[in-house]
């Protein structure tokens, strides 16, 4: 349930929980989450009766943008997994819920479901010898349907 207050809360306290309940670990970081345009299709309708000359704005389907995840490389294979299952036809859906928490990280303040989700992209940032850099592990996942609470 979301907590309404005065002042915006501070997007760095969160977790995320890939489906399987797990929110704990070095396996569940995540050090960036980049949510989705959510947008609905409208149609014009108008039938040449109408004594008015605007037309109705109907309201079709939802369309969504990608949700996508980064965290540092640490030698785990879930993700790539996760996206091999999908890649090969298995039934990689799973509903996805994200957290936001209150400064002290002891109470949920909003959370975002996205449901029927799976991997459509999965991806390594450049690794350069000169730079001392994080390497990051990319996954976007496609879903059907959002829901916030």
């Amino acid at each position: 349930m979301a907590v309404l207050r005065d002042r915006p809360y501070p997007g760095m306290n969160f977790l995320v929980d890939l489906g399987d309940g797990n929110t704990d670990g070095p396996e569940a970081g995540v050090a960036e989450v980049v949510f989705p345009d959510a947008r609905l299709q409208v149609n014009e309708y108008r039938t040449g009766n109408d004594r008015v000359k605007e037309a109705e704005k109907l309201i079709t389907l939802s369309h969504y943008g990608n949700l996508v995840l980064r965290r540092g490389a640490i030698g785990s294979l879930s993700w790539y997994r996760w996206w091999d299952e999908a890649r090969n036809g298995g039934n990689a859906l799973r509903d996805i819920r994200i957290q936001l928490l209150d400064e002290q990280q002891t109470t949920t303040v909003m959370t975002w479901r996205f449901l029927r989700a799976r991997p459509v992209a999965y991806h390594y940032s450049t690794m350069q010898a000169q730079v001392a850099d994080t390497l990051f592990e990319t996954l976007e996942l496609g879903f059907e349907r959002l829901e916030m609470e």
